[in-house]
């Protein structure tokens, strides 16, 4: 793991207190956990959100910056003092590293660098992506390996098995578009405020009124039923060719005059398209690899509908899904904190190089071969 000095002879297993900071793109956040990967307690979460972005369509990487220097200490001072703490009663600082936008994520290392040098606590470097396999952790105790993990987010779609804390194969991920950013560009093309998660969702709600009836249906993009796991399209996903359709479908709809009463309907197309396909990819790696767990991550998580055709097929299956509420679901402290934790107590601090980096695979990520 680039930029950590790592003890594999001394690892503790006795209960941790971590600060946790999260600055990897517009959520300035911190938070305090204590305990063990097997029995973890959320002390604090403070996420302060910049919702100047709204205002752009999307995330612009140096307001981010400087709304990140601006936000820091007070969420940090706020963390700790909702857990009734200080930074004395911390055994160590955890922050994320990588993934995320550069200037952003050296706004939280420097100030974690700092901060845990100035106290003298262990600073951890922490993946974003293994923070939010934690996250679930967090709201339900069950969640632990083995388990199939679908990590759904703006920047990332990941399909992966894991057989233990620490241990990820990756099966399959997008060939373009992540499901967020898929959400976010079809949100725009019907008129739908930035981010598009919640807009959609709510609008394909409404769907099935009479006003609407619903008539959408896109083809689910590399979803081949003669796919065997050997193939190459068997796990990855491709939401590009998707966006393009709902592209024709509203222009289609804005030439008859009939984009009003359409647009719930494109909507609930565009969003069974997206589910029809996780699911499916997600009840195959299952399947493959006989895990009874599924554990979601990231902030399409949160989707009310894909969590109900989650739970639906893999019930199907005898098997459990478990996924965070959209606080946790959300860029967060918390969870780069309790993922802190277990990188901590396998003796894993910081070199003293250790610095921000854009892209990074998972820690002990490999492919499933």
């Amino acid at each position: 793991m680039s930029g950590v000095a790592a003890d594999t002879v001394s690892v503790s297993s006795r209960p941790m207190r971590v600060l946790g900071i999260e600055t990897s793109c517009d959520e300035t956040s911190a938070a305090v956990v204590s305990g063990t990967p097997e029995a973890m307690t959320l002390e604090s979460c403070v996420i302060l959100s910049q919702d100047v972005h709204r205002l752009f369509g999307g995330v612009v990487p140096e307001i981010a910056s400087r709304q990140h220097l601006v936000g820091i200490v007070p969420a940090v001072d706020a963390a700790l003092r909702e857990a009734k703490i200080s930074l004395a009663d911390c055994d160590a600082v955890a922050v994320t590293h990588a993934p995320g936008l550069v200037g952003a994520l050296l706004v939280g290392t420097s100030f974690a660098k700092s901060l845990a040098l100035t106290h003298g606590k262990p600073l951890v470097p922490v993946h974003h992506l293994e923070g939010h396999l934690f996250a679930t952790l967090l709201e339900h105790p069950d969640a632990t390996p083995p388990f199939t993990a679908l990590l759904v987010s703006g920047g990332h779609t990941l399909l992966l098995d894991v057989p233990a804390w620490g241990e990820y194969r990756l099966l399959g991920q997008t060939r373009d578009d992540a499901v967020g950013e898929a959400f976010d560009k079809v949100a725009k093309l019907l008129g739908l405020p930035y981010p598009g998660g919640r807009p959609i969702e709510q609008l394909a709600a409404t769907a099935e009124s009479p006003v609407h009836k619903h008539p959408h249906r896109f083809a689910r993009p590399m979803l081949r039923k003669s796919a065997t796991p050997g193939d190459d399209d068997y796990y990855d996903c491709s939401f590009s060719g998707l966006k393009t359709a709902v592209l024709y479908a509203v222009r289609d709809a804005e030439r008859a005059g009939t984009m009003d009463a359409q647009r719930a309907s494109i909507a609930r197309g565009f969003q069974d398209a997206v589910i029809d396909t996780l699911v499916e990819k997600v009840v195959r790696a299952a399947r493959q690899h006989r895990r009874t767990r599924v554990v979601l991550g990231g902030g399409v998580a949160c989707n009310q509908a894909l969590q109900g055709a989650m739970r639906e097929a893999m019930t199907r299956r005898k098997g459990d899904v478990f996924a965070p509420t959209p606080r946790l679901a959300t860029d967060n402290a918390a969870m780069i904190a309790a993922a802190g934790i277990f990188r901590l107590l396998r003796g894993e601090f910081a070199a003293p190089d250790m610095t921000a980096t854009a892209s990074l695979p998972i820690p002990g990520m490999s492919s499933a071969g």
